[in-house]
């Protein structure tokens, strides 16, 4: 699989999103939030992402040193990706995976990330 451009969105829907990712390339993080959200992330640089629509459904979470910024619906409480600038400097999104369109996240096969430690 290749990079490919995929659809999202939140529970309720009010919250929807578009991101050319690499299902093939997929993360899953031990640190405490995303071993608790069960998240598989998909990373896309900012400028292959787009919010389509739901913007002040959005609510931000940030924690330990505060450089993600976790954004979840105030609605329906999912969250469906996150903004963080990479080491390299470059604007990224993380896309959680579970939460694109017509993607069975279980049939990934993500790389562990000790996040718990970073």
């Amino acid at each position: 699989m290749a990079v490919a451009h995929y659809t999202g969105r939140c529970q309720c829907g009010a919250v929807a999103f578009e991101a050319d990712v690499d299902l093939d390339q997929t993360v899953i993080c031990n640190c405490l939030r995303c071993q608790r959200l069960g998240a598989v992330l998909a990373f896309a640089p900012r400028d292959r992402f787009t919010l389509l629509s739901g913007a002040e459904s959005l609510s931000a979470y940030t924690f330990n040193r505060h450089k993600i910024q976790h954004l979840f619906c105030k609605t329906c409480g999912i969250q469906g990706f996150s903004y963080a600038t990479a080491p390299d400097g470059r604007e990224m999104a993380a896309v959680n995976a579970n939460c694109l369109d017509g993607v069975d996240p279980r049939a990934l096969h993500p790389q562990a990330y000790d996040g718990a430690s970073a």
